[in-house]
């Protein structure tokens, strides 16, 4: 009998879950669903009705945004500006937290107090004297410069979250590897590395999602030529309302890349923030 309350219990729990996923995930369906339809079937009923009327599907509009020359340089705008901004993160990330966590030099816990105290200051503080400083250096309105904005800020939240994974691994191994000769830099690649692979994981996921569905940063910080998808999205519904032949398909990319990242490595993403975020 408590086998088949605990059997029935789980039933009930998994069932519940499968029902949040599926409401959770409707959105991300009906807005594939709108990027196959043509603007006249758009304006003429809800996504749904391809339900009982499938004849609407169609890939004209992906033809339509390839042809489309700003949103495809925003596409790829947006990769430039995310694959580079979450592997410098990382890699920094990574060598600070290791210094943080088992190096001894003057006045670690004092920078490493700093950094923590830099997670609690906004974004939007240092917009206008970051801006100001990169116009006098020439990075303003390019793809450099919302890359070195982004791993600016993006550093304390992940020095933070390696330190504190890294003071995890035990002493005794890091110990034994200096005792058989193994330098700094070769304990760090070869037995650091391979242990916090986890967190690194869920940092480069958690790095790469914030970047590719920023706006504030990009909107201030790139130009025209450098803006990345979210920008120019929200450029295409203030000038062009109507083109929902392109707006859709790009809405839809736009989505799709953070949630197949984000549900390809959700173990690691899980694993790595819990076991970093509390020593």
């Amino acid at each position: 009998m408590n086998a088949l309350r605990r059997g029935l219990g789980n039933s009930l729990v998994q069932a519940f879950l499968v029902v949040i996923g599926l409401v959770w995930l409707t959105p991300l369906a009906g807005l594939f669903l709108s990027s196959l339809r043509s603007s006249q079937d758009t304006a003429t009923g809800g996504w749904w009705t391809v339900l009982t009327s499938p004849r609407q599907l169609s890939f004209d509009n992906y033809s339509a945004l390839l042809g489309n020359a700003g949103m495809t340089r925003a596409f790829w705008n947006t990769v430039l500006i995310s694959v580079p901004t979450t592997f410098l993160v990382v890699v920094i990330a990574a060598l600070a937290g290791y210094a943080f966590a088992w190096l001894d030099f003057p006045g670690r816990d004092t920078v490493f107090l700093v950094v923590v105290a830099l997670l609690v200051v906004p974004v939007q503080i240092g917009l206008l004297p970051v801006a100001k400083l990169f116009g006098e250096l020439g990075l303003f309105g390019t793809i450099p410069g919302v890359i070195l904005f982004h791993v600016s800020y993006g550093l304390p939240f992940a020095i933070f979250l390696l330190r504190n994974y890294f003071a995890e691994m035990p002493k005794e191994m890091l110990e034994a590897a200096r005792m058989d000769g193994g330098s700094e830099w070769r304990i760090f690649t070869r037995l650091v590395l391979p242990v916090g692979r986890p967190a690194l994981a869920s940092l480069a996921i958690f790095q790469f999602l914030w970047v590719w569905n920023d706006m504030l940063v990009a909107l201030l910080f790139a130009d025209s030529s450098a803006q990345p998808l979210t920008v120019e999205l929200q450029s295409q519904i203030r000038q062009f309302g109507s083109n929902i032949d392109v707006l859709a398909p790009g809405a839809f990319l736009s989505l799709v890349v953070p949630v197949v990242v984000f549900f390809a490595f959700q173990r690691h993403f899980v694993q790595g923030v819990m076991a970093g975020s509390v020593k």
